[in-house]
């Protein structure tokens, strides 16, 4: 059974890091594309972050470049986000998805259908 579990996510001060993680379960991280979402109260779901099966990574807003990275650990199949200097507007609840043609077509847009899998999501939240 294929599943994905995000954790990570938690109540951060502006400037603050936190690494978000997501395990998979019945696939492995190297054989599919792997992507971080997220979506914040009265908006729509958006991409931050994927990386493909062969490795190659990329983040899809701009807004997060230099301070979002996506990366990945085969052997314990887990893709992470880290996220340093987090601003107020980081705030949502950040899904992981992973499929075979998310890479890197996901930064476009939200991809649908049963051929992907989705997390269960996580809650951020910057606050002062």
């Amino acid at each position: 059974q294929l599943q994905l579990v995000e954790s990570g996510g938690g109540l951060v001060g502006p400037g603050g890091s936190l690494r978000l993680s997501c395990l998979a379960s019945g696939f492995d991280v190297d054989h599919f594309d792997v992507g971080w979402f997220r979506q914040a109260p009265g908006k729509e779901r958006e991409g931050v972050a994927c990386i493909g099966r062969w490795g190659a990574s990329t983040e899809c807003i701009d807004s997060v470049k230099g301070r979002f990275t996506i990366s990945r650990d085969i052997a314990k199949n887990t893709v992470y986000l880290q996220m340093n200097s987090l601003k107020l507007e980081d705030t949502a609840v950040y899904y992981c998805a992973g499929g075979l043609t998310l890479y890197p077509t996901m930064c476009t847009a939200v991809p649908e259908g049963p051929s992907v899998k989705w997390g269960q999501g996580t809650q951020v939240t910057v606050s002062s």
